[in-house]
């Protein structure tokens, strides 16, 4: 059974930096993409960026040049660092990951439990 685990979100001052990870545990034979979304209450979940394994990379223009996203295929785990963050960027952060549990087996999404980030002085 797979699971992505979540954690380094929380409170910070506007200007301020965090980064956010993501690990994969369990049966894994490949992971496809990484992928981070945010959502606020009423809102949709937003897709902000992405990794794919070969290293392609895409981000919402509400984050570019600011986050970015990372792996460590070794460790199963994702990252997003985010900087320079502003109040709108206050949500709860989610991971995705496109990952093959075994070989053989049809590709999967899998996502993480999310993560409260709040940016206020």
């Amino acid at each position: 059974q797979v699971r992505l685990v979540e954690s380094g979100g929380g409170l910070v001052q506007p200007g301020g930096s965090l980064r956010l990870s993501c690990t994969a545990s369990g049966s894994i034979w490949s992971i496809t993409a990484w992928a981070w979304y945010r959502q606020t209450p009423g809102k949709e979940r937003e897709l902000i960026a992405r990794i794919t394994s070969g290293g392609t990379l895409n981000y919402a223009d509400s984050v570019k040049g600011r986050f970015t996203i990372s792996r460590d295929a070794a460790e199963n785990t994702a990252y997003l660092q985010m900087n320079s963050l502003t109040p709108e960027d206050t949500a709860v952060y989610y991971c995705k990951s496109d990952l093959t549990p075994r070989t053989g087996w049809a590709p999967a999404t899998y996502w993480g439990q999310g993560t409260q980030v709040t940016v206020s002085a």
